[in-house]
This record gives C-alpha cells, structure tokens and sequence, in this order.
C-alpha cells in the first residue's frame, strides 16, 4: 500500500523535461511510483487530488547558516516555507563545531564571532543553543532527528583553527605539529559526516573582537593541506570565500582557489557572484578561476542570486555601511560622537569620497544615498518620513542626500531603518544574468538564510524566481527554472537520490500553485529566543512540503513533523568528479 498518493499534479521533475500531468505515489519515503493519471491500481492509506498544481522537487539551498538556528527552529523558517527542503550549512569557514573540551571560552568566542561576522543575535545564540558538544560528530548528533528539513554542514576552518591553536590561532602561524592536528580533527570531522571543508580570506570577515578570524591568517600551505585532506574522503566539497568574491578577483587569489580545487580533486563552490551591466568586466573576471580550475583538474563553481535581495542599513548598529573603507572608525564610536561627527561636513565630504573611490569596491553601490527609502523611523521629527526616498526629502529641504539622511537619523538617535534602492534592476543586468546562468560553473544560490537576520532575507529566492518565471520577466522556462533550483545544487553536492522527482528516489517535494507562487515582502517579526529580531517573508502560492515522504509545511503553516535528516558524506553524498 502507498503511504500517499498525489493525483492528477502537473509534474516538473528536476531533470529539465517539460512538464507532464502525473500521478505520484509514496511509500516508506521514497517515491515509489510516477505513472499516467489515473493509471494507478495500489491502494493508499491517503490522497489529494493535484489538479492545476505544479509537483516538483524540494529545492536544495547550497549556501546557509542555519548552523545555530535549526536547534530552536527545526523547520529552518522561513526556507521551508518557499518550498527548501535540503540545506547546506556550515559555509564561509564558520560552524559551532569542533569546540575544545577543555576551554569552555571558546563557545563564548563562537558565539560573539558569529554574532558579528553573520549577523546572528547573540541573546538567540546564548539562549536558544545547548553547546553540550566537543566534536564535529557531536554536533551532527545533537542536530539528528530533530530537524524537518535535510542538512549537511561543511566543518568550518576558523573552528579548527581555534580547537588546535587557542587563542594564537588568531594573529598566528601553526607549528607543524600543530597543522598535523589541524588535518587530523578535519578527518575527524569528515569520518562523522562533514561535507568538507569551508574557508574565508575576506577582508570583511572579523571576529567579536574586531580582529581578523582565524583562517584569515592561514597561509597556503596551511590551505592546500587541509584541501588535500578533503579529497581523501568520499562525497566532500570545498567552499572559500576570498576579498575578491565581492568584487573582482586578484590573480593571487584565482591562483589559491584553483590550486585548493586541484588538490582536493573536489568541487569548490565560492559565494556570491555579484551581475551587474555597468560593471561589464567582472562577470569574465569571476570565472576566470572555473576556466583555469577544469585545466588544472579540479571545478570551481560560482554561486548568485537570481533575484535582487533588499538589505536594509543603519548608522545605528553593524551593517555594510561599516565596510567602505574609512566608514567603520567613524561608525563604530559611541553614538553621541558618532552624531557630531556625521554632522561635520568635512567628515561627510571624505566619507563620501571614500565610498566612492576603488578601493571600496562593491560598496560603491551603498553610495547613492539619494535612491535610499526610509524604513522604520522612531522620533516626532521623523513622523511620515517612512517610505519616502531620500532624494525627494533632500530637494525639500535644501540639502545634499548624504546631509538630509544623517539628520533623519539623528533625530532617531541613529536607529532609523534605510532601504537603498538597487542600482542593478535594469533590462540590461537581467539579460546579463539570464546569460551568465547557462555558464556550467555557475549555481544559482547565495542566500545566506540564518545569517544577517534582522538585515536581509535571502531565503525567498525560490518562491520569488518561480512567480518572476511564471509571470514576470519569464527568463528562463518553468521546468528550468526548477532543474536550477533542484537537481544542479543536488549534483554539485553528490546528493544521492535527491534533487529529482525519480522512482526510488527520497520524496522530497513541494506542491505549489502557478498561478499565485510568490515570497511576501519582508517584515520584522520579534520571535527569536530573547525576543531578538529578524526578517521574514511569507511564502504564496505553497500548497504542501514533504522532506522524507512525510508533509512538514500546508499552506504555510508548519505540521509539527520534524522527518528530516542530517546528511553525511559519503553515505548521503557520492564524490562529484572534477574530470
């Protein structure tokens, strides 16, 4: 007897073939059956009737940090809802796992770290995680069973680091011995399931000190050593991030990421390809790495996004404002100071020529302060002003955007809520994307969900590229639209048996409306341990989620099953051949 059986759906498979109507039966959480409607004879102890409703795969998020957030929200909301049912977790040389047993502190300076360098709020991260591990292998435990949404986790170099050297590993050179070790509790961590290995070298990453983290300060060698490790195990992956993802590459670091892939003999996937038509150069530049990488015998594969991400900023607290060169000094003096300096033209004059210089690279998009919205406000002074564009408020008043907003929000004593506008939401960019997609090297992806929570909500992607597809800018064909959400990531991570909708394959599906699919605007909602904040957005158009056979999400409201699993390499991931 089937355990299910979803009638009469508009099937799109993952695999790229145009849809087809199907009916498809699970049992024992597989997918046991795709047949012509109505051509089923098993019984089932349940059904539903599908009718005008796209059945596809659970989509694969290859780049998340639910690493903390899974232990009080096991349905890794908001993703779930717009259809996730795999994640990749432990990216960008971050994860709570391995920690030394006999340095309690060092919980406390993971948790601090990944409240700055990810935007996780440290109430949630002190109050919603039981940090009972040691190991890698006790991490997975911890997480095992208690989650409905699939996760694999890369382990995480900074913890390495900080397990084998302590507090040196920040600033430091590890003695052989020492890097001996290193390689060690990365085996270790692999043995028990851990994807691979991930790594930052971005400028942009420091620690709740302020200070560069630990793999910032590794060496080649160090890199290329633990890299070589990886590939010594079944099903692994490399991730890495360097200064130049943001922007453009410099030859050092296309020559590190290429020798990392070759000496793994793994894919490296890096995060995120930033597409823009007036930086016509970059897109050639970025791929430069995943040309050289496949003569070198290995793969490098750029994530992006296919949707444009609202981020929100604040002089008030820690955002991207802070990494223009010259800005984070100023932004990072105690409020009353901050304010008298913002409001010294001089100081204004070479903040703004700092922003717009080269160096700051990528930042120079937080420039235009006159296409920034204003969001929440929270003084008499700023009554009315949210949703309003800066620019228009400046030419009232007489002053230059970048004066007009720093008024705005002192009145607030710097806690009002800005919204730039995006500067690459022309046909031009679209069409570049659209172009870059059919790249082999390039996986749409990037979300960054569990990270930065109360300054950008990424999860949607999904659910907001499907309703663009469907309805909107209808770049690329539906049953495209879901291979690049489904099976690329599953087959860039080796998952086995996921990705497809496939006889045998784990019944990891959603059930979507396309006429309505679509992701909400993104709200601030107070429901993190300690009541910290974040962004949600609500899912439209998502009939039903199943992770396992089983259905974990209707009609955007969570069912209480927990089926998913956490995935381990080699017994859940085959290794993906770079040949």
């Amino acid at each position: 007897m089937l355990d299910h059986l979803i009638k009469g759906a508009t099937l799109v498979d993952g695999t790229g073939a145009p849809p087809r109507t199907a009916d498809v039966g699970i049992r024992g959480g597989r997918i046991a059956l795709v047949e012509a409607p109505g051509t089923v004879t098993e019984a089932a102890a349940s059904s539903e009737d599908a009718s005008g409703l796209v059945l596809a795969p659970g989509f694969v998020d290859p780049h998340t940090h639910y690493d903390a957030q899974l232990f009080w929200d096991p349905y890794a909301t908001p993703s779930m809802n717009h259809g996730v049912t795999t994640v990749a977790g432990g990216n960008c040389g971050f994860t709570l796992a391995p920690l030394h047993p006999d340095r309690p502190e060092d919980a406390d300076y993971t948790r601090r770290m990944m409240s700055k360098v990810e935007g996780m709020s440290l109430k949630a991260l002190e109050e919603g995680v039981g940090w009972g591990w040691s190991s890698f292998g006790d991490y997975l435990a911890a997480l095992e069973g208690r989650t409905a949404v699939n996760a694999g986790f890369m382990v995480g170099h900074c913890a390495l680091r900080r397990h084998v050297m302590g507090p040196d590993a920040v600033g430091g050179q590890p003695t052989p011995e020492q890097l001996d070790a290193m390689v060690a509790l990365l085996h270790d961590a692999m043995d028990a399931g851990a994807w691979g290995l991930s790594t930052t070298q971005s400028s942009t990453h420091s620690d709740g000190d302020g200070r560069p983290v630990a793999s910032r300060h590794a060496l080649p060698a160090e890199l290329l050593a633990l890299s070589a490790a990886v590939g010594q195990h079944e099903g692994t992956q490399l991730e890495a991030i360097v200064a130049g993802c943001l922007d453009q590459f410099a030859d050092d670091e296309i020559d590190l990421l290429v020798e990392m892939s070759a000496a793994a003999g793994r894919p490296l996937n890096w995060n995120v390809l930033t597409i823009d038509a007036a930086v016509p150069e970059r897109v050639p530049r970025q791929l430069v790495p995943s040309e050289r990488a496949r003569k070198a015998g290995g793969r490098i594969v750029a994530l992006t996004m296919p949707i444009l991400t609202p981020m929100n900023m604040s002089l008030g607290t820690f955002c991207a404002l802070n990494l223009i060169p010259g800005w984070g000094d100023i932004l990072a003096l105690p409020v009353p100071e901050r304010i008298d300096r913002l409001r010294d033209a001089g100081v204004r004059a070479e903040m703004l020529r700092r922003a717009d210089s080269k160096e700051a690279g990528i930042f120079r998009r937080l420039a235009d302060f006159g296409r920034y919205v204003i969001g929440d406000t929270y003084s008499p002074e700023n009554e009315g002003l949210s949703g309003r564009v800066v620019g228009d408020i400046a030419a009232e008043r007489g002053l230059d955007p970048f004066h007009c907003l720093v008024e705005i929000c002192a009145n607030d004593r710097l806690r009002t809520v800005l919204w730039p506008m995006p500067t690459d939401n022309d046909p031009a960019t679209w069409a570049l994307r659209r172009e870059t997609w059919e790249h082999e090297d390039v996986l749409l992806g990037g979300s960054d969900a569990g990270a930065h929570l109360d300054r950008m909500c990424g999860a949607p992607y999904t659910t907001r590229f499907l309703g663009d597809c469907l309805r909107g800018r209808r770049l690329v064909p539906l049953e495209r639209a879901v291979k690049m959400l489904t099976d690329d990531p599953a087959r860039l991570f080796g998952l086995r048996e996921r990705g497809r909708i496939e006889e045998g394959f784990h019944a990891d599906l959603v059930l979507f409306d396309p006429e309505r699919i679509e992701a909400g605007p993104a709200t601030l909602v107070h429901d993190l341990p300690g009541d910290s904040p974040r962004l949600d957005s609500k899912a439209i158009g998502i009939v039903s989620v199943r992770v396992n056979g089983v259905e974990t999400l209707r009609d955007d409201r969570v069912t209480g099953a927990v089926p998913g699993t956490v995935l381990r390499s080699g017994r859940d991931t085959r290794t993906v051949s770079t040949k």
